[in-house]
Order: C-alpha cells, then structure tokens, then sequence
C-alpha cells in the first residue's frame, strides 16, 4: 500500500470500495482488516527526521462518488488527549489532538486542498497556494465522523469528488500529505518528511508531498450548484428628533457555482447579503496610519491566495513576529473596498468571479457592482480584477493583475491599477520575492508607482531577511489597501535559533535582530526601528518573548488620539521593553499574556494586555481579549480599555450559540453580536443573528444607539 524512497518521500495506493461504508468512524468492516494501514509517519517536532511515538494508520478509498480517508490514531496516554474545539474551521482546532489530510489534486506541486478534524468531531477546510498563501476561510462539502477506542480514537471522512477540483476523469496522480498532532506531548508528524524550518506551515509545502495513485476519478462534470437565501430582519436607530424607531424588512438572493472546466469554476451572486457575518474586531489606533480590518463576507474568500498580490503576510515560523508596525506593504487587490462608499455601506447588486487552473496558469477574474449611496452621494460603482499567473522552474511564479474602479470618489473619476509580480523558490528555505505596480486617477495626471524586492532565507537554525519596498508619490489603488503613503522602506532581519538538547524542558531558543527604515520620498527620516528579541520555546507548548526597541519617529505634521490631545510635530526618540507568555492549549486558561512599557514619541506607554481561553463546561469556551493602555504626553493623559469576549457554546460541529461582546473606550461604545448557526445539511444554514451598539457617554446604563434582528435561510442545491 506503500512505498518509500530515501529521501523520505512516499507513494501510496487507492483501493476501491466494492462495499458501501458503515460510515460512523468505527472502522470495524472487514475492509480494515483485508487493507494493511498506511503507518510510520515521521516526526517534524521535536526531533526533526525521527520516527513518530505515537502509532497512526490511514487508508485511501474510493468509489463513484466520493474519496473516503479512514485513520486510526493510537496514544499511549488517551486520558491525555486535548480535545476541547468544536467550532467549524475555528484555529483552536489546530490547538488539539488532530487528523490532517491534503490533496493536490492537480499534482502540481504548489497548491492544495487540507481538511484535518479532531477526536470530538470539530473540523477544519481550507486552501494552499503556490506553497505559501494558507486560505482558512474556504468553505467545502464535506462530511466525517469520529469514535474512541480504548486506545486512542478513530475517524472517517469522505470527500465528494463534486468538492474538489481535478484533471479530467479517469486514472488519477495526485500529491498527497497526511499530519497527525499528539498535542499533550507537542509532537508534530507526517506522512513524508517535512522542514522544521517552516513550524505550524510546514503542511503548506506542497512539493514535499507524497503521490497518491490508483484513483479513479468520474469524469470532472461542470457541476452547478444553487444556494439561495431569504431573510427577514427588524432593524432600528435612536435620531435626535424621534423615539427610536424599528423599521422591518425581509430580501431574497442567490449565490451559485459553475464548473466551466474541469480546473475553471465560475461563482456568481445576486443581491448579495453578508448578514450572517461576524461583527469586526474593534481596534484602537495608536498610530498615524490606517487600520486594517480581514475580510470576513463568504463570497470574498475563496480564491483569496489567486489574487494575492507581490507578497504574503503568511511568517514563515510560528514564533516570527516584525517589530515596529504591522506591514506597509500596499495590497493592490483588497476586497474590502467593494461594497464601501465614503466609509458608508453600500448594497452589492450582483457579480461574477472565475478561478481556477488552466495547465500551468492561474487564472482568475472577479466583477462586482455596488448600488449608490443616498447619504454619501456615491454613485453606483463597477469593480473589476483580472489575475494571471504561470508557474515556471520548479517552485516559482510570475504573474500580472489589473484592477478597475468605475468611480474612485473624491472627484478623481475612474482608479486603474496594474503591476507584475514574482516569486522564486530556491532549495528549501530561500524565496526572493518582487513587484512592481502603477495606478492612475482618470482626473490626474500623474501615474503612482510602487516597487518591492525581498529576500528571505528562513532555516530551522538561520534565518536572514532583506527588503526594500517604495510607496511612491500618488500610488493610489482604487481597490487596495495603503497603510502607509509617500515612502521608501529598507528593512533587515537576522535570527539565530538552536535546539538545545541538554536541557530536557526546552526544546528551541531563539534570538533576532532587526533594523526598519523608513524615510519620505524625497529621502528624509521618517521611522527608524532598531530591535532585539529573545524566544524562548519550551516543551510542555508554552513559550516566552523578550523584546527590546530604540525607535526614533520624525512627524511632519502632528497627529491626534483625542479631540484635545495631539503628538506634536518633529523628532521623537524613545525605547520600549514587551515581555510576552504564552500558555499552551493544555491548560485550562491559555493564551498571550503581554506587558509592555516604555517611551511613546515624546511621553510614555504602558500596555496591558491579554488574550486567551477558557474551557468552563465541555463545549462552553470564552475567549477573553483584554487591551489596557496608559499613556502620558505632554499634552495631556490619554487612557483606553478594549475589553472583548467570545462566549461559545458548541452544540455540535455544525451548529453553535456565540456571543461577542466588546467595549471600546475611544469609541464610547459597547456593542453585542450574537449568532445561532445550524447547518442542517452540508452545505446549508440556518441563522438568527441579534447586533446592537450603545453610546457609554450617557448617564446610566449606556443608551442604545442602533439594534438590529435578522433571520436567515439558506439551500444549497447540487446539479
């Protein structure tokens, strides 16, 4: 069933069901005991290259319909299994004891589909792009099943082959990967050998996966599938002049998915509605640049690592953290800015997306249109997007995009956006990374350019990082996203991280070092970032962060944390200290605790914060987040509290109660989402949604500003 070579890799055979599955994660067919196990994974963590401890098999089945994996995970300690996750495609799920399977459908070598559960039912789907872009939001149709032995515990999952893209039918080649987490013991294994080097991303090398043969696939039929929706919501607002007021609506849509060839899917959408969407996590600006906030609306998702652009935020270590500022680099496709029309909603009429693989291109195109906006006085608004990219060498790209925005506001018409990327993969840990792009106002003259070159060496003991990137003057993406304006960044990395082996606790210490600079275009000093850190990783999955930073900030003009309190213009030198810890998944309270303190431009900084989980019934989990910050400039105190909490109670793997509670004191407010989730069949939902807002400058209980209840249906129907 398989066979391997000296280099780790592994070819393992499909077998054919002659039998329909009892399908309830029992594995008690004859069929188990007919197909030897597909065993001997190998270690990632702790002891790269080594034998795993504990004992794992898996086997390959198929028939007309559906692919089916079967894995039976033995642990010599069950009582120690972690397995408290239920949520569908929720990250703490990697946080337990879990079963994972990838496949590369395309065989390829650089993308593919991974679906991994744990011993409690909780799953996860998502995608992998050109080995690096991991995309968690990616929705299947899927089904599984897991049961406990005295031993460990057992699964079954089956995959209809309507979910997954692949060549034309018949005889199939396919890369394959399987990983099994012991997460009381931190032990990281796989089916074939994989670098350490790349931490929790190690899956996402895609060209060190097994080959998966005797597959026989029906023929890949432009499958069609319809999900529409209905809803019905009452939604009200306090006005000044009136009593709050409720008003009720109901509305109707559709989504659907066309498969135009076998690799090219077409996803269409009608009346789009993203009511269901949970509320944003609220953030305080520290800063003198813009916040970003993750696209969270279905449609948007899929297809996410195809229009990446010139770059991923993806680090290439679990521990690898930048100092200084989140990224500058500009996205030049950002989804987020559909659907927006002077900081205001505005409604999604309809659109089209096609994504996909033709040979050895990457195809994808996206169309959208919004309606006007009465209150801003946005007009109805066009989007368009056209990706290409081509894979050459044997882990490289290159690529083109072309974004177009029908009316950019503010008076400057029309916004066209343009640039070419590249990746190159080298050996195993090097990847040197470039773009180039321009954009252009139809109402100005100028055209914005903007440039990047990165290389970036990550090894498990070494790692090097150098990059240049320049915002130029003008660059203006009517569909991105431009923290940062006007710039020319320089930055370098350096990282020494060995693995001890006489100290039994410890099982990696780490040290970086690293210089950010940052000047205008026209060469004077904005931002300089000179830092260290210190890692310290132990054995049991806890781990600790030191960091120390010199930062020297020059304002051009002063910016504003309150109406009465600025950061005054000119050079700012001062020093921060962030000492961080973070609780394995074991422990009933786990999480980032963080303290940090020091200089704040021409004051001071001290932040308290945390951000964790507690187990406080089986299947009821809260998530705390606690951001406590106490600054002092001359000008005046400034002090804020973001305090945020996720209550959820898992009913079962496809259906949950969650409640996220936040409250802002920059904002003023305190806002309530709470959602209910059944889906009832793979595939379709059904959603109660409640949203309010209150005001926490009145006196006495904070006073309700906007309320907001939704119902909605959704059908999925596959042709």
């Amino acid at each position: 069933m398989i066979r391997r070579d000296d280099q780790g890799g592994a070819t393992i055979r499909a077998v054919r069901l002659e039998e329909p599955l009892d399908f309830d994660g029992r594995l008690d067919e004859p069929i188990y005991d007919q197909v030897p196990g597909i065993s001997d994974f190998i270690q990632t963590e702790p002891l790269e290259g080594a034998p795993a401890t504990e004992k794992t098999e898996v086997w390959v089945f198929f028939d007309d319909e559906a692919i089916y994996i079967a894995g039976r995970c033995w642990d010599t300690q069950p009582h120690r299994i972690v397995a408290n996750e239920l949520r569908r495609d929720h990250g703490s799920i990697w946080l337990n004891q879990h079963l994972a399977v990838t496949f590369d459908t395309f065989y390829d070598r650089r993308n593919a589909f991974i679906f991994y559960l744990n011993p409690l039912g909780g799953f996860f789907d998502g995608l992998i792009t050109d080995e690096r872009n991991f995309n968690r939001d990616w929705t299947a149709v899927w089904d599984s099943r897991t049961a406990w032995f005295e031993d460990g515990w057992t699964t079954e999952l089956r995959f209809p082959f309507k979910t997954l893209r692949y060549p034309a039918g018949g005889p199939q080649v396919w890369g394959i990967n399987f990983r099994r987490v012991v997460r009381w013991k931190n032990e990281i294994s796989y089916l074939t050998q994989l670098p350490a080097a790349l931490g929790i991303w190690s899956i996402t090398k895609v060209s060190s996966y097994g080959t998966l043969v005797g597959l026989e696939a029906p023929p890949s039929s432009r499958t069609v599938e319809v999900k529409p929706y209905l809803t019905g919501d009452a939604a009200g607002a306090r006005r000044e002049d009136i009593p709050f007021d409720r008003e009720f609506g109901s509305d109707f849509g559709v989504d659907a998915k066309v498969g135009i060839t076998s690799g090219l899917t077409a996803d269409l959408t009608w009346n789009t509605d993203f009511t269901q969407v949970e509320a944003d996590a609220q953030q305080i600006n520290l800063t003198r640049f813009s916040l970003f906030f993750p696209e969270k609306r279905e449609f948007f998702l899929e297809g996410q690592g195809l229009f990446a652009f010139g770059t991923s935020e993806r680090t290439p270590r679990a521990s690898a953290r930048r100092f200084g500022a989140p990224s500058s680099v500009p996205l030049l496709f950002f989804s987020r800015r559909i659907g927006i029309a002077g900081n205001q909603l505005a409604p999604i009429r309809g659109g089209a997306r096609v994504t996909g693989k033709l040979g050895d291109f990457g195809v994808g195109a996206l169309a959208m249109r919004s309606g006007e906006n009465a209150a801003t006085g946005a007009p109805g608004t066009d989007f368009s997007v056209v990706r290409l990219k081509r894979d050459i060498l044997g882990r490289s790209t290159v690529g083109l995009m072309g974004t177009h925005r029908s009316d950019a506001g503010g008076g400057l018409g029309s916004n066209a956006a343009y640039g070419m990327d590249a990746r190159f993969g080298f050996y195993e840990n090097l990847d040197i990374r470039s773009y180039a792009a321009w954009t252009k106002n139809e109402h100005e003259e100028r055209t914005g350019m903007s440039y990047r070159g990165q290389f970036d060496y990550q090894a498990d003991r070494y790692g090097l990082q150098l990059e240049r990137l320049v915002v130029g003057e003008g660059f203006d993406p009517g569909i991105g996203f431009l923290r940062r304006r006007d710039f020319e960044r320089n930055y370098a990395e350096a990282r020494f991280s060995p693995r001890p082996r006489s100290i039994a606790w410890l099982r990696k210490i780490g040290g970086t070092g690293s210089l950010d600079y940052t000047t205008d275009t026209d060469g004077n000093l904005e931002t300089r970032i000179l830092a260290l850190r210190s890692d310290a990783e132990l054995e049991n999955g806890d781990s600790f962060q030191f960091e120390l930073a010199r930062n020297r900030e020059v304002l051009h003009e002063e910016f504003r944390l309150a109406d009465d309190l600025a950061v005054a213009v000119g050079a700012h030198d001062f020093e921060t200290a962030r000492l961080s810890y973070r609780a394995g998944p074991q422990r009933p309270v786990s999480g980032n605790f963080a303290y940090q303190q020091g200089g704040f431009f021409s004051g001071t900084r001290r932040e308290l914060a945390w951000r964790g989980r507690l187990e406080v019934i089986p299947h009821f989990i809260v998530e705390p987040t606690v951001s406590l910050n106490w600054i002092t400039l001359p000008g005046g105190v400034y002090d804020t509290r973001l305090v945020a909490a996720r209550l959820n109670y898992n009913l079962s793997p496809r259906s949950f109660l969650a409640a996220f509670l936040q409250y802002n004191s920059a904002a003023n407010s305190l806002s309530t989402n709470i959602r209910f989730r059944w889906e009832y069949q793979p595939g379709s939902d059904f959603y109660l949604v409640y949203n309010s807002l209150r005001d926490t400058l009145m006196p006495g209980y904070p006073e309700l500003d906007t309320q907001s209840f939704i119902v909605k249906f959704t059908r999925l129907f596959r042709f």
